[in-house]
C-alpha cells in the first residue's frame, strides 16, 4: 500500500515534535467495514493514533536501521478503531529518534537528515469488497504538539498545557495547524520488519524513596533497567517536574558522570489538572531516578516502564549457588536492556551503538535465552547493506554512523578488525546452530565470504593478520585504564586466530550450501593460515607468543593446535598464577572456561567462574550489580565509580560466559543445528549440589536437571521432546543414546 503514499514533513519547522493529522471519511454505499489496516513508517520515531487511541503496542517505531538502505514499516489492524465511524481522525506524532537526534560519542545530530517525516497508508475493505485507501499526501496538516523537546540521549520535555482534545476529534482541527510539504523520498527503501518491534514489557514499582545528603528526592527501582517513568499527577499549572536518571549512586547522590554528556533528563510541565506523563520518544538506562519539583502535597506515585524489543524467552538456568543465579539474571537483564531494536553496547550514555564485537561473542548466550532469529536477522541485513557499500568492510558499528562523524584524535582508520568484523560470520553461524534454519546462511553468504576475502588482502607476507589496527583483547584488566586496546595478548595472535575460525566456518557454510569451489578455496586458505599461525606464533616448546591466558584460550578453542596438552597446562598455570581472577579481555573472556574444560581443567574453570575478588564475574554481583558491567571494576570496592571515560554498568559482552554455564553446568548443547540431536553433558563442580536448565527449541522443550547426594552420587533427569534424540555424556561413564521422553539416570 505504501507505494502510492508520499513522505510528508511540516511545511515549516515547528517549535515541538510535529503532530500530523488527517480526517478519514468512509466511502458510502459499500456496507460495513470488514477490515482496516494502517501501514506506517517515518523519518524519526512515531506514535500513531486513531480517535486518540494508539493503533498498536509498539513504541519508538520504526526503530533504527541503515536508513540509506532500509526503512522499516509496520502494519496495524485498525478495524476496531475505524469500523462504525463515518469520520475518524488519524494523527501521527513524530520525534527525532535515531534519524535526527543525537548519535554517537562525538556529539553529532541529524546525521541522516534534518527533516522529520511520516509515510502511511490506511487500506479499508468493505462488505462488498470495495477498497478505500487513504495515504499521506499534501492534503494532510501538521501542528505543534505537547512534546517541546525529545532526544534519545538527553530526554524529553512535555508541556501538558499544550494538549488539545481537538487533535483527535472530527472537524476539530486547531487553527494553528499548517500545511505539509512532500519530501523527495525513495519508497524503494521501505521494507517490513524482519524481527520484532519495540514495546513496553513490564512496569517496576519503586523499591525505596529517600532524600539524598543534598536534599534531593531519590528513587531506587532495585534493578538497572531500560525505559522511562510513567505517572499521573496534579499540580499548579506551569510548574515543572524534572527527573534525572542514572545507573548508580556515588557519595549518596545520582552518579551521572558515566553518562558523559547525555543529559538523561525528562521535564514535565503541569496543566493544573490530572496529567498523565509518559516520555515515549526517549529511553534511559537507569536504576535510580532523581525527582525535583514534585508537588509538595501529592504523594509520589511513579512506575518504571521496561522497554525493549519483543523477544520470546526460550532458555532458563538455575543452580545451588545464589551468586551464580544472580549473575545469570544479570546477563538476562543486560540482554533485555541492550536488545532495544538492535544489539547495542550500552543503553545509557551518549553512545548506544551496534558494536559488532560485542554481539559476535555474545550471540550464543542470546540465542539460548531468547528467540533472536528475527531480531539478529534484521540487524544482519543492515550489516550486509553497510558492508556492500564499504567494499566488503564490516564497520565497527551497525548501523554505521561513525562514517558521518569526525573520528577522535586517537581513533583508527576503519578497516576489517578481528572479532568485530567477524560478526559477519559468527552471528549467522550461531543462528544456524541454534535454530537449524539454513536460510540465514544463504541470506548472509555473500556477506560472510566478502569478509574473509577482504581480510585475505590484509594478511602479511608470512600469512598472518598482523599489519592493521586491532581492538585485540579489548579491556584486558591489566591494560591501562585510558588505553583499553593495550592488552597482554599479541594483537596478531588474536586476529589470526579469529580469522582462522571465520575461515573454517565459511568453508563449512559453503559446503552446506553446495558452493563446492568456495568450500575448497576457504578450506585451503584456512589450512595455510593455521600453518602460518604455528610458524609465526608458536615456539618449539608450545609457547604461544605473548604467553598469556587469551592466546592459549583462542588457540585451543578455535582449533589452531594439533596437540593442546601443553597449551592446556600452561593456561591452567596462568589462571592459577592470577589467583583465579579474570585476566582476559573481550576476546579471551567468552572462551576461557571452555578452553580449561576441554583440556581437562574443569576445576580451574569453576574456580575462575566462582572467584569473588576483582576482576571476576562475581565481584560485581557482590557489589550489588543487577546487570553486567563494561569493566570488571566499573565500581571500585569503596563504592566510587571507575574514573575512566568509558564506564557502563549495563554491557552484556562479558556475560558471554552464560553460554558455558548453559552447556557445561546445565548440560545442554546442540549436536546438530536446531537441536534435533542434542548433547546432554552436565559437568558438576565448584561445590554445586544441583542445577537445572531448560530450552524451548523448534521441536519442543528440552529439560536437564542434576543433583549430587551426600555420598557424591550424581542423579540426572532428562526430558526430550518428540523428534529429538540425545546423547548423555557423564564424566567417566560410557555415552548413552536417549530417545524422546523423560529419563532418570
Amino acid at each position: 500500500m505504501l507505494h502510492t503514499a508520499r513522505m510528508i514533513s511540516p511545511a515549516v519547522e515547528l517549535g515541538s515534535a510535529p503532530l500530523f493529522r488527517t480526517e478519514i471519511t468512509l466511502d458510502t454505499g459499500h456496507g460495513a467495514v470488514t477490515r482496516a489496516t494502517l501501514t506506517i513508517s517515518s523519518l524519526g520515531v512515531h506514535e500513531a493514533r486513531i480517535g486518540g487511541r494508539p493503533v498498536g503496542e509498539d513504541v519508538l517505531s520504526p526503530g533504527w536501521t541503515s536508513y540509506e538502505h532500509r526503512l522499516r514499516y509496520l502494519s496495524h489492524d485498525v478495524t476496531e478503531l475505524i469500523a462504525g465511524k463515518p469520520l475518524s481522525v488519524l494523527t501521527v506524532l513524530v520525534g527525532n529518534g535515531w534519524y535526527r537526534g543525537r548519535l554517537g560519542f562525538m556529539g553529532g545530530s541529524a546525521l541522516y537528515g534534518d527533516r522529520l517525516g511520516v509515510i502511511a497508508a490506511c487500506e479499508i475493505t468493505f462488505t462488498d469488497g470495495h477498497r478505500q485507501v487513504v495515504v499521506t499526501d499534501g492534503t494532510w496538516t501538521a501542528g505543534n504538539s505537547d512534546v517541546l523537546a525529545d532526544d534519545l540521549y538527553d530526554g524529553q520535555t512535555i508541556d501538558a498545557r499544550r494538549r488539545s482534545g481537538k487533535w483527535f476529534v472530527p472537524d476539530g482541527e486547531p487553527e494553528w495547524f499548517l500545511p505539509v510539504r512532500v519530501l523527495d523520498f525513495d519508497n524503494g527503501v521501505l521494507t517490513p520488519y524482519i524481527g520484532e518491534w519495540v514495546s513496553r514489557q513490564e512496569s517496576v514499582p519503586p523499591r525505596k524513596v529517600w532524600e539524598s545528603p543534598t536534599g534531593r528526592m531519590l528513587i531506587d527501582f532495585g534493578q538497572n533497567l531500560v525505559g522511562w517513568l510513567r505517572f499521573t499527577v496534579r499540580g499548579p499549572a506551569g510548574s515543572e517536574i524534572r527527573i534525572r536518571h542514572a545507573e548508580v549512586l556515588e557519595d549518596g547522590e545520582l552518579g551521572v558522570r558515566p553518562l558523559r554528556d547525555a543529559q538523561a533528563t525528562d521535564r514535565f510541565i503541569l496543566s493544573g489538572g490530572d496529567d498523565l506523563f509518559e516520555p515515549t520518544m526517549t529511553f534511559h538506562g537507569f536504576r535510580y531516578a532523581e525527582v525535583s519539583g514534585w508537588p509538595a502535597d501529592v504523594p509520589l506515585d511513579v512506575e518504571a516502564v521496561v522497554v525493549h524489543s519483543r523477544l520470546e524467552r526460550t532458555g532458563d538456568f538455575a543452580c545451588s549457588d545464589e551468586l551464580l543465579n544472580r549473575l545469570h539474571r544479570n546477563v538476562v537483564w543486560s540482554t533485555r536492556g541492550n536488545f532495544l531494536d538492535l544489539p547495542t553496547d550500552c543503553p545509557q550514555r551518549n553512545e548506544r551503538l551496534g558494536w559488532t564485537g560485542d554481539i559476535a561473542v555474545f550471540a550464543p548466550s542470546a540465542a539460548y535465552l531468547y528467540d533472536v532469529r528475527g531480531f539478529l536477522g534484521d540487524w544482519l541485513t543492515d550489516l550486509a547493506a553497510e558492508q556492500r557499500a564499504a567494499d566488503g568492510l564490516v564497520p565497527f558499528v551497525i548501523p554505521d554512523v561513525l562514517k558521518y562523524q569526525p573520528a577522535p584524535p586517537d581513533f583508527p582508520d576503519p578497516d576489517s578488525t578481528a572479532f568485530w568484523s567477524d560478526a559477519a560470520v559468527w552471528v549467522p553461524w550461531t543462528l544456524w546452530q541454534a535454530y537449524g534454519d539454513r536460510s540465514i546462511l544463504a541470506k548472509q553468504y555473500a556477506s560472510m565470504t566478502a569478509h574473509v576475502r577482504r581480510v585475505r588482502t590484509l594478511l602479511s607476507p608470512s600469512g598472518v593478520w598482523d599489519g592493521s589496527f586491532q581492538f585485540g583483547d579489548w579491556l584486558d584488566p591489566d591494560a591501562p585504564a585510558d588505553a583499553p586496546a593495550k592488552a597482554k595478548a599479541d594483537p596478531g595472535v588474536v586476529a589470526t586466530a579469529a580469522y582462522y575460525r571465520s575461515l573454517t566456518l565459511v568453508a563449512e557454510t559453503a559446503a552446506l550450501l553446495g558452493h563446492d569451489a568456495d568450500a575448497a578455496e576457504f578450506t585451503e586458505l584456512a589450512a595455510r593460515v593455521r600453518i602460518a599461525f604455528s610458524s609465526e606464533y608458536v615456539d618449539a616448546d608450545g609457547t604461544v607468543r605473548s604467553d598469556c591466558t587469551t592466546v592459549y584460550t583462542l588457540a585451543i578453542v578455535f582449533g589452531l593446535l594439533d596437540d593442546t596438552s601443553f597449551a592446556g597446562r600452561r593456561l591452567a598455570e596462568l589462571v592459577a598464577d592470577s589467583g583465579y581472577r579474570v585476566s582476559t579481555g573481550f576476546a579471551g573472556t567468552p572462551y576461557i572456561t571452555d578452553a580449561l574444560t576441554v583440556t581437562g581443567h574443569l576445576d580451574a574453570a569453576y574456580r575462575l567462574l566462582l572467584e569473588r575478588e576483582c576482576p571476576s564475574w562475581l565481584y560485581p554481583v557482590t557489589m550489588g550489580a543487577t546487570t553486567i558491567w563494561e569493566r570488571w571494576d566499573s565500581m571500585l570496592p569503596d563504592g566510587t565509580i571507575n574514573p575512566g571515560e568509558m564506564t557502563s554498568f549495563n554491557h552484556y559482552a562479558l556475560g558471554a560466559v552464560a553460554d558455558w554455564m548453559h552447556r557445561t553446568i546445565g548440560g545442554i548443547a546442540p549436536l546438530e543445528p536446531g537441536y534435533s540431536r542434542v548433547s546432554i553433558a552436565p559437568r558438576p563442580g565448584g561445590g554445586l549440589t544441583w542445577a537445572r536448565a531448560g530450552l524451548r527449541t523448534r521441536h519442543g522443550r528440552i529439560e536437564v536437571s542434576w543433583r549430587t547426594g551426600p555420598d557424591g552420587d550424581l542423579a540426572v533427569d532428562v526430558t526430550l521432546p518428540d523428534g529429538v534424540t540425545g546423547v548423555l555424556s557423564l564424566d567417566g561413564r560410557p555415552e548413552v543414546e536417549i530417545s524422546a521422553g523423560t529419563h532418570s539416570f
